[in-house]
């Protein structure tokens, strides 16, 4: 079992940075607090971030485990799940080969007025549609996932995916706070090729354990 468990936080951990590392609006928001407020401004954005994380989970977790119960439902999620992380691996991949992403041209925020940090990372999150369907799709499955080791399984699962999150933005918010960056854009380049494959590779796993538990 506690194989099992470090294996789903580590997925959880991976997973986790497919949507961490691509720009969007919690990154520029990090950046700008980054110039304002420091290194500390990624763990305090990542705090309310995953606060509203946690509300999703529970939700998901109390108010559907007789939902997750059912093998056509839990197959269906599992399909849903692998093929929008097929479809967001092959953007990371084609992203990283055409150069299309960047850090260096990533533009700050706009965070005027939003001075406590916990509530801009819950603010940003919860308006951002990306977000929102990630937590639909793929999130739900490695909950139903995790969740079939009872609530050990989802504080592991949890864990593993909030660690990913701190991890980046709080490189990113030291980076910027020091007016340099820890990570040149042809490195992200590779790095985000490289998610891109294993996010496609995982993808196939959850469509074909959906498609079992459809099959029955």
């Amino acid at each position: 079992m506690k194989v099992v468990l470090w294996g789903i936080f580590i997925s959880a951990f991976i997973i986790g940075f497919s949507g961490a590392m691509m720009p969007g609006p919690l990154l520029g928001v990090t950046i700008d607090g980054s110039f304002k407020k420091g290194w500390t401004a990624g763990p305090w954005i990542v705090l309310g971030h995953g606060i509203l994380e946690l509300v999703l989970i529970i939700i998901m977790t109390f108010g559907l485990s007789s939902f997750f119960s059912n093998p056509t439902v839990a197959g269906l999620i599992g399909l849903c799940g692998g093929a929008f992380l097929a479809w967001m691996g092959y953007g990371m991949i084609k992203a990283g080969v055409k150069k299309t992403v960047s850090l260096e041209k990533q533009k700050a925020g706009n965070s005027a007025g939003m001075r406590n940090l916990v509530l801009a990372g819950a603010l940003v999150s919860a308006t951002n549609p990306y977000f929102i369907l990630w937590w639909a799709s793929t999130g739900m499955e490695q909950i139903r996932q995790a969740y079939t080791l009872g609530l050990i399984g989802i504080i592991f699962f949890f864990s593993g995916h909030i660690l990913s999150d701190f991890v980046w933005y709080t490189a990113i918010s030291s980076a910027f706070s020091r007016g340099k960056k820890l990570i040149s854009d042809p490195v992200y380049h590779w790095i985000i090729i490289l998610l891109g494959i294993f996010i496609v590779a995982f993808s196939i796993y959850f469509i074909g354990s959906g498609w079992k538990m459809i099959k029955g």
